[in-house]
């Protein structure tokens, strides 16, 4: 197709094929409207010729279009051409994580953080439009060269059909599918959070946790089986990194992380060297959801498991694991070696029984911890929030305070986790106490005295941050036109920004007074002119501060002469080709690296995180940043967060992530898509 330029929607223009899969085909291709390398993703004929597809792709491609974040690969457009439905994306250099797990293997644990993180940015993202990406998986986690990641494929994977088959197109997917996925039941966050805890355990380890020889044995493994420990695959991961990944895998929905945003938060605290408060996994397994799984019983060492019952469960499934390590709990068929029947069955019922007594034995030692709502502490004082924490079985956390416009001084303004989750009972709960208001800015009034016309008094004002107010105009006085007589609040006196100065000028009995213009339209500004009096000029030029067709300023202003022409400039709004963002005015040194992450990721800008001991800034806060200033929307942030005093006293860190295991140097060339 590419070697006859093909020209899509009549825009694009096919070069060449740089990715194909189970349902589509990628191109980079030329926009030749706007002139830009864009990747097209053109979906298969045995989908593009299914009813149901197409209106499912129609309607993913535009909400999947609606997606804003650093962390999510740009949907620009979408079409029909002829019988051929089709996606415009971003464009990416990069690599799949996929292929830099295959070429690295085991990343090391702050980096596995840092990549999960942007990924439940992406997340909540889409989670607050409501849409499930329900094909988490690293092969649609694109590694730009910088180190950041951009997931693909959002309502995409939503569209096509997901029941499992024996076709190994879909091999790659069912290691990372939700116990839930699997049984065809409504997903909701949680899921992806689980398929992103498989995602975790693989960069972390190397592996996936469940494997087999088709998709139908792989996908009864998430739901029927227990992962390995991954510390037990890669020694190097702590006890930490490893709790987040198994909370992330818990078979019930209920016992892993609620949302991508508490998932984040989590995991922005371990980076940070924070203390990281998650449970111990859940290692008894039982029938969750609508399926028939039979209940299992996990020791430290080895899982009894009773034989699935019926159909393709009871395939595909045997292995043993050596006496002393932790089990998944397969077990093994063997062929009749001339037992009966009764025989048979009695063995059965006996292997049975046994089970049933080990569960009744240890259910109460390894239960799930109990999940308990999580009490709304807002606008309590602190004391309150402190006897409610205690009240609803949890503990007290870090108790911080803040400056909130929202809330009174000692009032709770802020806590983690929020209210509409459910949270292990005994685990912290953070509270923010509020300062009260930010306190205001304060400047001096300026000597008005000192100006000699009107403009030069206003501007004046404006410099001081100051507001101008009422304007008196003295046609009696016989100073000078343009002299300033009072004003009020009166010159040296300590104001707040943004008060307003009120003066008294003096001009000449033959003028007039032009209109003030401020905030008019093209045409409201052109009325006023007209009613009194004066011609008008419009020029237009960009701005960063006026709306785009509001006035900017006008010239001249003051009294004028009946009939001046007074040149008004409108806003054409922001220079697109100067767009940038104040990296200073994010405020980021000082804060918790959570804060400063999201600070960052909201503004446009990417960030990576690293480790450095400070002498004087409190472990988990940002000590410097890099580049400051105006930046491109899109550039890397590098925060430098302290890790406490050094064991050593120099002062200095080293950052794991700075290695860039992942998509670095130009790893393995340009992809744009994943086509699984």
């Amino acid at each position: 197709m590419a070697e006859q330029q093909t020209l899509l929607g009549g825009r694009y223009l096919l070069k060449d094929k740089v990715g194909a899969g189970g349902m589509a085909s990628v191109y980079r291709a030329v926009d030749q409207v706007l002139d830009r390398t864009v990747a097209v993703k053109i979906m298969l004929p045995q989908y593009a010729s299914d009813a149901t597809f197409a209106a499912r792709f129609k309607q993913e491609a535009q909400a999947a279009a609606a997606l804003s974040s650093p962390y999510i690969v740009g949907v620009y457009d979408w079409g029909k051409d002829g019988d051929t439905y089709y996606i415009v994306m971003e464009y990416l250099r990069g690599t799949d994580l996929k292929s830099g797990i295959r070429s690295h293997g085991a990343l090391d644990p702050k980096k596995v953080a840092q990549i999960a993180s942007q990924i439940c940015g992406a997340l909540s993202v889409a989670h607050k439009h409501e849409i499930i990406h329900r094909d988490i998986k690293p092969q649609n986690i694109m590694v730009l060269p910088d180190g950041n990641i951009k997931v693909m494929d959002f309502g995409i994977a939503r569209a096509k059909n997901s029941h499992l088959t024996q076709d190994n197109n879909v091999l790659g997917t069912a290691h990372y599918v939700s116990p839930e996925q699997t049984r065809g039941q409504e997903l909701g966050p949680t899921s992806d959070i689980y398929s992103l805890g498989v995602v975790m355990y693989e960069c972390a380890t190397g592996q996936v946790p469940f494997d087999g020889d088709d998709a139908i044995s792989v996908a009864l493994k998430q739901v029927n089986e227990l992962p390995v420990p991954p510390s037990q695959i890669n020694p190097n991961i702590d006890g930490d990194l490893e709790r987040i990944i198994l909370r992330c895998m818990e078979k019930d929905p209920a016992n892993r992380f609620q949302t991508a945003d508490e998932l984040r938060r989590v995991l922005n605290s371990y980076m940070a060297g924070r203390t990281v408060d998650v449970p111990e996994p859940t290692r008894v397994i039982g029938a969750v959801g609508s399926g028939n799984t039979t209940t299992r019983v996990m020791s430290d060492k080895t899982q009894a498991m009773a034989r699935p019952v019926g159909g393709a469960a009871a395939v595909n499934t045997t292995g043993r694991v050596a006496a002393g390590q932790f089990s998944t709990g397969s077990y093994e068929t063997k062929k009749n070696d001339g037992m009966g029947k009764g025989k048979i069955a009695a063995i059965a019922l006996v292997i049975v029984a046994v089970v049933a007594a080990a569960v009744f034995a240890v259910s109460g030692m390894l239960a799930p911890a109990e999940m308990v709502a999580v009490p709304n502490l807002l606008s309590l004082t602190r004391e309150e929030a402190v006897n409610q924490i205690g009240e609803y079985g949890f503990k007290v956390g870090d108790v911080t305070e803040a400056n909130s416009d929202q809330y009174p001084a000692g009032q709770v303004c802020e806590q983690h986790p929020g209210s509409d989750t459910q949270q292990p009972k005994g685990s912290d709960i953070d509270i923010v106490v509020s300062k009260g208001p930010e306190p205001a800015e304060t400047t001096e009034v300026p000597d008005l005295s000192k100006a000699t016309s009107r403009d030069e008094a206003e501007k004046m004002i404006i410099a001081a941050k100051l507001k101008i107010g009422t304007v008196k105009e003295d046609t009696t006085s016989d100073e000078d036109e343009g002299t300033i007589l009072e004003q009020s609040p009166k010159a040296g006196t300590t104001v707040d920004v943004d008060s307003t100065v009120d003066f008294t000028v003096v001009v000449a009995p033959d003028t007039t007074s032009v209109p003030d213009l401020t905030g008019m339209t093209r045409s409201e500004a052109s009325s006023a002119l007209d009613e009194a009096g004066f011609g008008i000029n419009v020029t237009t030029e960009y701005s960063d501060d006026v709306d785009e067709g509001i006035v900017i300023s006008w010239n001249p202003s003051g009294h004028q002469e009946p009939g001046t022409t007074i040149t008004v400039v409108i806003s054409d709004g922001p220079d697109p080709s100067t767009e940038t963002v104040d990296v200073d005015a994010l405020g980021i040194a000082g804060m918790y690296a959570e804060d400063a992450q999201d600070a960052i990721s909201n503004a446009g800008l990417y960030y990576n995180p690293v480790q450095e001991s400070s002498d004087t800034v409190p472990v988990g806060k940002v000590i410097r940043y890099s580049p400051s200033g105006e930046v491109e929307p899109g550039t890397t942030v590098w925060i430098y967060i302290s890790t406490g005093p050094s064991s050593s006293g120099s002062g200095s860190g080293s950052n794991s992530d700075d290695t860039g295991e992942t998509g670095s140097g130009g790893d393995t060339g340009e992809t744009s898509s994943s086509t699984e």
